[in-house]
């Protein structure tokens, strides 16, 4: 299926004679965790030694030309890309200085001495030959490999498939497993999506893992990347990106978040130009409640995103990824891009993507702004990807736009919020541009409102459950609906809904906010912008004395809040920030 191009990469050395395997896998296994070092999978891209545009850099897409690194010719590639010293030494600052590892790395040869205390037994049918006939290879990893199948009998009886075979040999940590276990949970939750590959069956015996899915024969979007000289124009791109944004939606709302999007993970189901995608590997996903974060860091270096490498991440990781394959599609180039691994991860950090250089000034304006709300260095201002297919550079109406969750994680906040916070909210909704409206009408409409034009928590709970899947119950997406127990006893009309779902660090991630700021205060003074006191204004951020000098500064002669205030107290406050602000 393409998902088993890897190979494996000589053990080197770093600056302190530390010993470093790097594997590049179709299901990679996390180094041994025992240290308080983050466990890492790496998935680099591979090689393009043999595509139809080779490419004398790395993995096959030019560096940023905007980046410091001189463009020069390098006898070998570098090693796929792993955590750098610089994140290990500021990771080991934060949680202690870390003990020697207790493990080594995984032995090439595959000689390892199993260890007898692992269960990897995995309760899958054992009849695999009674179902399937293998055919030939189609592509090779460090931990198994992919191959032509057919169905023997019931309905996929003669149907050609994939089958990904996952030794067990290779799996020497308990992690390794519980990643196989979540890959199968995953992909048989998963269902129902025209953009997702086809789960059939997961089968195994005394030596391998079987998983049997669609077969699709179409090659990487990576390949037509490169066999179009590395560049796509804005129609073709827009293509391509609407498909990814859509199966991503589909993901996210029902709980799971892949963690590896790229473009060696989106098939295409035949080799015609208007194929569709199907997004693969779902070996690094796992499943997150709605307001969970993850920590571990996972992923290839050059999508990673920044907030991954902090080790506190959430949905949004993913939508920084698909920025970072629309502004390959679009140039050709990556925007983090550096010599070294840690040059890699020090570009992401700074979260500076170049939109100087060709092809961006003759880039559309619509595609610019695209890139940038995905690529933005704060994960609160990100669009979703519900969102970003309602951006006017995708809005279309031959595209359905999906319910998005964070529309829920919004009301909650609202019904828990203080009349204060909601009033500031609507007068805020009153200076929403045609542009946000688009993408909250949506929503509204997939809410379905009674005659009446309200909702109710009913709404809410009905238009969540016709869309769940297995996956939905297993990372307890609709727990949420208990936190919103409160709109039990009211509705929402259009009006109140829009300042119930507007995010306010989105709408300050515009290039028109201030704009919006100024008009949404001028309703906010005139419809109930009382007198309020310091120690009123701070019970209401739910901050201590530590934050009065602060908070002095928002509020008029008069007693009102001012605009500094207002737009302030849209976002809120933390003791912490307030805290190291007054000092």
């Amino acid at each position: 299926m393409g998902q088993c191009y890897g190979k494996s990469i000589p053990t080197v050395r770093d600056s302190d004679g530390a010993t470093i395997t790097t594997i590049t896998t179709d299901h990679p296994s996390p180094v041994a965790n025992n240290n308080n070092l983050p466990s890492v999978k790496n998935t680099p891209a591979r090689s393009s030694a043999n595509s139809p545009w080779p490419s004398t850099y790395p993995h096959g897409v030019t560096p940023s030309p905007a980046r410091s690194t001189p463009r020069r010719f390098f006898k070998r590639p570098f090693p796929p890309p792993s955590p750098a010293k610089h994140i290990k030494a500021s990771l080991a600052r934060r949680f202690g200085h870390a003990k020697p590892p207790t493990e080594g790395p995984i032995p090439e040869d595959g000689t390892a001495q199993m260890d007898q205390s692992l269960d990897k037994n995995f309760g899958y049918n054992k009849n695999f030959g009674a179902k399937f006939e293998l055919g030939k290879e189609i592509g090779r990893g460090h931990f198994g490999h992919t191959c032509h199948a057919k169905g023997k009998k019931g309905d996929l009886k003669d149907l050609p498939i994939a089958v990904k075979i996952i030794s067990k040999a290779k799996m020497t940590t308990a992690i390794s497993i519980e990643d196989v276990r979540r890959e199968v949970k995953i992909l048989k939750a998963l269902s129902g999506h025209k953009h997702l590959v086809k789960f059939h069956d997961a089968c195994e015996d005394a030596n391998n893992v079987y998983i049997a899915m669609e077969l699709c024969e179409g090659g990487e979007l990576l390949d037509r990347i490169l066999s179009r000289g590395g560049k796509y124009s804005e129609d073709d791109a827009k293509l391509i990106i609407v498909q990814i944004l859509n199966v991503v939606a589909f993901c996210h709302l029902q709980g799971v978040v892949h963690r590896d999007l790229k473009p060696e993970n989106f098939l295409f189901t035949s080799r015609n130009e208007d194929a569709d995608m199907k997004l693969i590997d779902f070996g690094l996903s796992d499943f997150i409640r709605p307001d969970e974060r993850l920590n571990d860091i996972v992923g290839s270096a050059y999508y990673v995103a920044p907030e991954v490498l902090h080790r506190s991440y959430s949905l949004e990781a993913d939508i920084w990824s698909i920025g970072v394959i629309t502004y390959i599609l679009l140039c050709g180039s990556r925007p983090f891009w550096a010599r070294t691994e840690s040059g890699i991860f020090r570009a992401v950090l700074r979260a500076d993507p170049n939109f100087e250089d060709l092809p961006w000034p003759s880039v559309s304006p619509e595609v610019k702004d695209f890139v940038k709300r995905l690529l933005n260095k704060d994960y609160r201002k990100r669009m979703t990807a519900a969102q970003a297919l309602t951006h006017p550079w995708l809005r279309s109406e031959s595209h359905p736009i999906p319910l998005d969750i964070l529309v829920y994680k919004l009301v909650k906040s609202y019904m828990h919020a203080t009349p204060l916070k909601r009033a500031a909210l609507k007068a805020l909704s009153k200076a929403l541009t045609e542009d946000e409206l688009v993408y909250l009408r949506a929503q509204f409409m997939l809410l379905e409102p009674s005659k009446d034009g309200r909702i109710s928590l009913e709404n809410f709970r009905i238009a969540l459950l016709g869309n769940a899947t297995d996956a939905m119950k297993e990372s307890r997406v609709p727990d949420i609906l208990n936190a919103m127990a409160t709109l039990s006893y009211r509705k929402l009309d259009f009006e109140e809904f829009c300042a119930a779902a507007i995010s306010t660090y989105q709408l300050e991630s515009l290039e028109g906010w201030e704009q919006i700021a100024s008009v949404a205060f001028e309703h906010f003074e005139r419809e109930g912008n009382r007198h309020i006191s310091v120690e009123e204004l701070a019970r209401e951020l739910n901050v201590g004395p530590t934050a009065h000098n602060i908070l002095r500064d928002w509020i008029r002669s008069d007693g009102k809040l001012s605009l500094l205030g207002y737009t302030k107290f849209l976002h809120g406050v933390t003791l912490r920030s307030a805290h190291m602000r007054h000092h």
